[in-house]
């Protein structure tokens, strides 16, 4: 898989279209993942926001949810926004009854923590490892990352010190939609990775 430029985004549910967008934009040749084929070839992997309970369920439907454990677990580069950090992430709390993630990122998430979508916003951060003007941030039903574990990295957080973005070797995770605000710096980090 290392080396692809094929990059793909789970399209179970979710903002798919604006990640396909962005990263057609930025030049990549993107995939949309449905099966476990969709996997061979894949350079990286994009895990949108959208409803993390149901893109867990549905990727025991199609038979997804162990190749993707195996993928992330031998290093494909993935990106996860939103349901796709709490995808990402070792621990989950506040998840219903049953639900799952795929791992790789030693967090801890609380799903929907800023409340429900009349509590949504949008705020100007400073990522010091993206480069330029503060990161304009959408946060939809966001969930926030409560613990980061010794092996994980913070990479932004909000200024009452709630952390909203993560990474942890070929892997990164943002509580934000920035496939939502014309902000593309971190689908280039993501491909960026994917390069190396």
């Amino acid at each position: 898989m290392a080396g692809s430029s094929r990059v793909g985004v789970l399209a179970l549910q979710g903002d798919v279209r604006e990640h396909v967008r962005v990263l057609t934009d930025l030049g990549a040749d993107v995939v949309r993942v449905r099966r476990p084929d969709d996997l061979v070839g894949l350079g990286g992997l994009v895990l949108p926001g959208g409803e993390s309970s149901v893109i867990d369920k549905l990727s025991r439907t199609f038979g997804l949810r162990e190749p993707l454990r195996e993928a992330i677990a031998a290093g494909l580069p993935v990106y996860g926004t939103c349901a796709g950090m709490i995808l990402l992430a070792d621990r989950i709390v506040d998840g219903i009854e049953g639900q799952q993630t795929f791992g790789g990122i030693d967090v801890t998430v609380r799903r929907n923590a800023f409340g429900g979508q009349a509590e949504s916003f949008e705020t100007d951060l400073d990522v010091p490892a993206i480069t330029g003007a503060p990161v304009r941030a959408v946060f939809i039903r966001a969930p926030i990352v409560e613990e980061v574990g010794p092996a994980a990295e913070t990479l932004a957080a909000l200024p009452d010190g709630r952390v909203v973005a993560v990474a942890q070797g070929r892997l990164m995770a943002t509580s934000f939609h920035p496939e939502m605000s014309g902000e593309d710096r971190f689908h280039r980090r993501f491909l960026d990775i994917v390069a190396a």
